[in-house]
């Protein structure tokens, strides 16, 4: 008989916040939690201890630049945005002051003393009500370990440890630790900590590297080495799985792959109903990179390119000829499908090198988007003068941002006619033309759709938005998450109104929030009357499957249902149901 012991099968539920099956032996990282040596220095030595200090700072300053880059090459700025935080902490001059006036007081090295400060500004930055505020607490944190590993001569990029295939398992991951991510050989993770709207869990999504998080214990559970079988669409993590769970899910991936191939043979197919309605799926883009990838997952033209790309990382403000460079090769590429460009998003967590903006307490509530441009003219003309040069591609559209009342549609249009007035007497050829469309992501201009109407072609709906400034939820904010729900009546009953408007003033409505991108609510969105949707382009071959094995008729049936509704678990479900009747490979898939 063999001594082999053979270990039993654990099974454990977290949160599954990016889809997939994986099968691997587990790399695990251990907690970084070692406290620093702490050492007595002469006063002679306290310009060379500063010194040592000012050095990680640079250091840490560059490496936070190169991950943010690598993920705006791969992700997008979205995602790459993530990291302005992080160089607002390394270069906050209070933060770095009292570690050197500490230096000079208490004549000890720098790195206890960093640690000491760090983690004061942590609890106190952790204990407030402020969810902005309060996150910014595991940000002084991983930019005080990647401060310590400089000051030490190390490195703190586990990733870079990884040299064979595995699943990696961990207390916690942060941003730049998903950000470092090699998809040859970290083939998916899990963590004790976290949730599904935590940084790491979108990156991860973003990145399509299966995840489930917030297992609380999963560190304490396994040992390098075990094998473990990962479920992200279903949460689910089996340590030392069974010989029979190892077939069932062997069986199960090559379904899913199966379902994959057929999805990708609907590249070229029309995203029309079972009974002949035509639904238009764009792409929301970020980069010019991903102009090729449009097509290629069945979409057809841009619903929503976000310019902030142009801007953020750049060592200075774009050009209006180095704008008008980036949207006519968007429009080119896509001709003659639509490029709808929305102007200017900037503010809150997303601010350009150089950009001097005031602190605010709330910053998504402040100077942003719109009402940064509005503010500054020069900064707003010169992109709108770039995007009407690029309208000579008549499929250029363009809409504005965060608008809240009519005022800024009217301001904003009255800064657009100054341009094409400048263009004209400049010999300078555009679309007179040219479609102008308003975002739909405040609640108080979804109510005045009516008034905002005539000043406009078309509404987008930004539902991300719309959800939180409805609900007063920060998804990003787990202890009230569970309140951000796209289901709930107020926001069935907005878009609903929306889209009314609209047809009653003669224009046309996209939807180009997560809602858009999810399966089981397509159906619900069509059965309004949205009349495009615009996705992330990995989701545009689910999204058109549903379309097309939707029957128009079944998904008024089921908006009518929805608005007659009192409860967001009901139309939830109402939505769910549907799905798995008429196309349930995509619950696999997505769920």
């Amino acid at each position: 008989m063999s001594k082999t012991q053979v270990k039993n099968e654990i099974a454990l539920k977290g949160i599954g916040v990016s889809p997939g099956i994986a099968v691997y032996t587990c790399r695990l990282f251990s907690p970084q939690t070692e406290k620093a040596v702490r050492r007595s220095i002469s006063a002679d030595e306290v310009p060379v201890e500063i010194a040592r200090f000012e050095e990680a700072l640079i250091a840490t300053h560059e490496q936070i630049k190169h991950i943010q880059k690598q993920v705006a090459e791969v992700l997008g700025d979205e995602h790459a945005s993530i990291f302005d935080a992080h160089i607002l902490v390394v270069d906050d001059r209070t933060f770095i002051e009292e570690v050197i006036r500490s230096i000079k007081n208490e004549l000890i090295n720098v790195e206890p003393i960093l640690q000491t400060v760090s983690n004061r500004y942590a609890e106190m930055l952790s204990k407030m009500e402020d969810s902005y505020l309060s996150e910014r607490a595991a940000d002084i944190r991983d930019v005080t370990k990647r401060i310590l590993a400089n000051l030490a001569g190390e490195t703190i990029d586990r990733m870079k440890q990884v040299k064979e295939p595995c699943i990696v398992v961990a207390h916690d991951l942060a941003p730049s630790d998903t950000a470092s991510i090699d998809r040859n050989l970290v083939k998916a993770f899990v963590t004790d900590l976290g949730s599904s709207t935590s940084h790491t869990a979108i990156m991860a999504k973003a990145l399509e590297v299966p995840a489930v998080v917030g297992l609380h214990n999963i560190t304490a559970v396994v040992s390098p080495g075990d094998l473990v079988l990962l479920d992200g669409a279903k949460g689910l993590v089996f340590v030392n799985p069974s010989e029979e769970r190892l077939e069932e899910y062997r069986k199960r991936a090559e379904e899913q792959q199966q379902i994959r191939s057929e999805l990708e043979s609907l590249r070229d197919k029309a995203p029309e109903t079972l009974d002949g309605y035509l639904v238009p799926i764009t792409a929301n883009i970020e980069l010019l990179e991903e102009l090729d990838g449009v097509d290629a997952r069945g979409a057809k033209g841009i619903g929503l390119f976000r310019t902030e790309f142009l801007f953020l990382g750049a060592e200075k403000l774009p050009s209006e000829d180095e704008q008008a460079e980036a949207y006519i090769r968007a429009a080119k590429s896509q001709y003659p499908s639509p490029v709808v460009i929305r102007t200017l998003d900037l503010g809150a967590d997303k601010m350009p090198v150089g950009f001097e903006n005031p602190d605010e307490l709330n910053p998504f509530l402040g100077d942003r988007a719109i009402r940064l441009c509005l503010a500054r003219p020069e900064l707003f003309k010169t992109q709108l003068r770039a995007i009407l040069r690029a309208s000579v591609y008549d499929n250029v559209r363009m809409m504005y941002p965060m608008v809240c009342c009519v005022r800024e549609v009217r301001d904003a249009n009255t800064l657009l006619r100054q341009c094409m007035m400048e263009l004209s007497k400049e010999g300078i050829p555009f679309n007179q033309d040219i479609q102008i469309g308003t975002m739909i992501e405040v609640p108080s201009a979804a109510l005045i759709a009516d008034i905002i109407a005539p000043h406009v072609s078309f509404f987008s709906l930004g539902t991300n938005d719309l959800i939180q400034y409805t609900m007063a939820v920060d998804r990003g904010n787990e202890n009230v998450a569970h309140l951000y729900t796209p289901t709930h009546m107020a926001i069935i009953r907005l878009i609903d109104h929306v889209v009314n408007v609209s047809h009653k003033y003669g224009l046309w409505t996209c939807v180009c929030g997560q809602m858009a991108s999810t399966a089981s609510f397509v159906p619900l969105l069509i059965g309004l009357g949205v009349d495009e949707l615009s996705v992330s382009p990995s989701q545009a071959p689910l999204i058109k499957d549903v379309i097309r094995k939707l029957y128009y008729s079944s998904a008024v049936e089921l908006a009518q249902k929805a608005l007659n509704s009192h409860s967001a678990e009901h139309v939830e479900r109402l939505c769910h149901d549907l799905i798995r009747t008429i196309a349930p490979e995509i619950l696999e898939l997505s769920e």
